[in-house]
């Protein structure tokens, strides 16, 4: 019930206290002497969906259906849109400081956080607070899609598959049911559905599975799918990062790049290309780590009088997703928020990641989940430098699990450790460059002989 939810807003000036307190008394996510784990480069294979189906059945719908479909789900519609860069994903996964849940370029920390993700839904009955929490089962999974689809038990029955650990139907299935259900607002439904699993959470191609299933039922009771997004997000790129080779989902991951590439609070001062631009600076043997000087935060779109930094008995924010939880902390990226930034409390972050599996996890799952029926605001305050002094201090000292420290042994810079894919119109260029090359070559190659021959001529 909507009074169960208790929040307390807390003065700029008593949190930062508290935070740099607590960050002095417990430490960092990360203790001294942490030996980092993570390969020099991690091989991303990208794997995607394909969505040009959805993109016709989109097509084809009038504006009146169209027009429905806003109002119950706001703008997911525009992720089939999205062109994902994939050389852009490669680079980016390999800035993922898994310890901090953010992104660390060089001097400077980014996180995605729930204002940014709820502007981009943009679904007009979202309830930030109203979290997720897992409790489907073979039972809930088939009343669900009943529910979703209009169909009988049997047509449902005859429809599931199991795949690994979970049952799924194919989503050809679901593809018939758009086009051919009479119902136009079960068209709409099933149509959103897909969207969550095969654009969003992808895990077995083709297929939409019960976890999805369960969390896209309860988005009519005004669950947020914000605080999972950014879960699943959070999860597949710490999974990533501890793994040599790993398997991402190009769909799971592409509101990341339709983040960087619409609302990400950064640009790089100067001109840039493409890939260069989204991370915030050069990432080439010349200046591969940007300074906190080289960054201009423009991410105000979505500026909050007060910024949820804290729920329930927790330092931090918990995030449960479909298949896993973590955490992270907004008080990392204040200067997104327009606010002055300050030492963050951040112990025990990195220990906030677990699987829904095991014996213990429900525990877990119900204490998150009562977390956010408290949660702890604070008033936003912007005025003369974006940066406290030992902010910088203790950055300089922070011990990261994203690149390792230059005090390690044989340490390399930034630019060493990442492998930058060219994008396509450097690719273009370098050919270009290369055949002019040759054809110059040959050219100075044929007036040579041509002047050899008039040399014979003349004796």
């Amino acid at each position: 019930m909507e009074n169960e939810f208790l929040s307390k807003v807390e003065d700029n000036v008593v949190v930062r206290a508290w935070s740099e307190k607590l960050q002095s008394e417990r430490g960092d996510s990360l203790a001294e002497g942490y030996i980092l784990e993570l390969q020099d480069f991690s091989s991303v294979n990208v794997v995607q969906n394909e969505l040009q189906e959805l993109k016709d059945i989109w097509g084809s719908w009038d504006e009146g259906i169209k027009q429905l479909f806003y109002q119950s789900y706001g703008d997911i519609s525009y992720l089939l849109d999205i062109r994902v860069d994939k050389h852009l994903f490669r680079v980016i996964v390999q800035f993922w400081n898994s310890a901090y849940k953010c992104f660390t370029f060089g001097e400077v920390d980014l996180v995605p956080t729930i204002e940014e993700y709820t502007t981009l839904l943009r679904c007009p009955k979202i309830q930030v607070r109203k979290t997720y929490a897992q409790v489907f089962s073979s039972q809930t999974f088939m009343k669900n899609l009943m529910s979703i689809s209009g169909m009988n038990e049997p047509w449902v029955t005859a429809q599931i598959q199991q795949k690994g650990d979970s049952k799924c139907i194919p989503w050809e299935n679901l593809r018939d049911l758009i086009l051919t259900h009479p119902d136009e607002r079960k068209r709409v439904d099933i149509f959103a559905l897909s969207i969550y699993r095969l654009v969003i959470f992808p895990k077995a191609l083709r297929h939409v599975d019960e976890a999805v299933i369960d969390l896209f039922d309860r988005l009519e009771k005004g669950i947020t799918p914000v605080l999972t997004i950014l879960a699943e997000t959070f999860r597949s790129l710490s999974s990533c990062r501890k793994t040599v080779s790993r398997a991402l989902w190009e769909g799971r991951q592409g509101f990341l790049p339709g983040l960087f590439r619409r609302f990400f609070p950064v640009k790089r001062r100067g001109s840039y290309t493409k890939e260069r631009g989204y991370l915030g600076g050069e990432v080439d043997g010349h200046s591969s780590e940007p300074q906190r000087g080289g960054i201009e935060w423009r991410a105000y779109w979505m500026v909050p009088d007060e910024i949820m930094y804290r729920c329930g008995n927790f330092d931090w924010v918990p995030l449960l997703g479909i298949w896993g939880a973590t955490g992270y902390t907004p008080l990392l990226a204040l200067r997104q928020y327009k606010s002055r930034q300050f030492v963050p409390t951040t112990y025990w972050l990195a220990q906030s990641e677990f699987f829904f599996k095991g014996a213990h996890y429900k525990k877990k799952v119900r204490e998150l989940s009562d977390a956010w029926k408290q949660t702890c605001w604070m008033k936003r305050l912007a005025v003369g430098s974006m940066v406290m002094p030992e902010y910088g201090e203790w950055f300089k000292k922070r011990v990261n699990d994203n690149v390792p420290r230059p005090s390690l042994k044989n340490a390399r810079p930034t630019g060493e450790h990442l492998q930058v894919a060219p994008s396509e119109l450097e690719i273009i260029k370098q050919d270009f460059e290369k055949k002019s090359s040759e054809l110059g070559k040959k050219i100075e190659q044929l007036e040579e002989e041509k002047m050899h021959l008039r040399l014979g001529a003349d004796v």
